[in-house]
């Protein structure tokens, strides 16, 4: 453990010196909370027409009348936790490509900067380097998503009809953002690091490790359109699989990881 931590000590100071890394993270954030608030609150505002007057929110209506967390609220405000609560799956992306940007760069910076072969040279096990690289890219994403998180609640304390909000701080939307996200986040590192242990480039890890994103915007557009809920136990189901998945992954890391061909080949 002494060793990761040191380990993971290089990674943050590293970062310190490259906070550029966390731009694409940062916008992707941004973009991920507007759409929501667009939707629920822009387009009403200026057109001049109430969401809960469109047949095109019965799906929301619905969850008014059957999900606990909405009761209380007016048919307005609860189309707008709805809309809020969907999207919320959108949070997912933002730590994924957080730590995208990092873990590409992390080992295949380091092959290219000629640092990772000292370290290779160490006692430290390749299961330890590479655990400290994941912590290392993992921790500020989450961070990130911390952040993001915060200001999206307190958005629509604001601009959202009373009462919207705290549907945000139901145990379902908590497990998407805190369970799901790091979970989906750690899958995707996992990913870029299998890819980036065997490749040269750091845009080839990015673009497989990315590929995350793709069944959680399908996950989002099957709440849109009523296919399916995120209910505690479905998500507990799409955790559990998860857990496996970055199982099989870390495994499958350290076999790909062969660092004799690192320190051999890699010129």
């Amino acid at each position: 453990m002494s060793r990761i931590l040191a380990l993971l000590r290089k990674e943050i100071l590293d970062l310190r010196q490259s906070p550029t890394v966390f731009l694409a993270a940062a916008l992707t954030g941004l973009f991920s909370i507007a759409i929501p608030f667009f939707v629920a609150v822009l387009v009403p505002y200026f057109t001049g027409e109430l969401l809960s007057d469109s047949s095109d929110f019965a799906i929301a209506i619905e969850m008014y009348k059957s999900q606990p967390e909405f009761r209380g609220l007016d048919p307005e405000a609860a189309i707008q936790a709805w809309i809020f609560q969907t999207f919320l799956i959108f949070m997912i992306i933002t730590p994924v490509a957080g730590a995208m940007s990092i873990a590409a760069y992390s080992v295949v910076g380091e092959k290219q900067a000629r640092t990772l072969e000292p370290l290779l040279a160490t006692p430290i096990s390749t299961i330890e380097l590479l655990g400290a690289k994941v912590l290392g890219a993992l921790l500020p994403a989450l961070l990130l998503t911390v952040v993001y998180y915060a200001l999206y609640v307190a958005g629509v304390a604001v601009a959202a009809r009373p009462g919207a909000y705290r549907v945000l701080l139901g145990p379902r939307s908590l497990a998407v953002v805190f369970l799901l996200g790091p979970l989906t986040s750690l899958l995707a590192l996992q990913l870029a690091v299998c890819v980036s242990s065997r490749v040269n480039d750091p845009r080839t890890a990015q673009q497989v490790g990315a590929l995350v994103i793709l069944p959680v915007t399908g996950l989002m557009l099957a709440q849109l359109f009523g296919v399916l809920q995120l209910t505690i136990a479905f998500t507990a189901i799409l955790a559990v699989a998860l857990v496996a998945i970055n199982a099989v992954l870390l495994w499958a890391a350290s076999v790909l990881f062969a660092r004799e061909v690192i320190l051999t080949r890699w010129r």
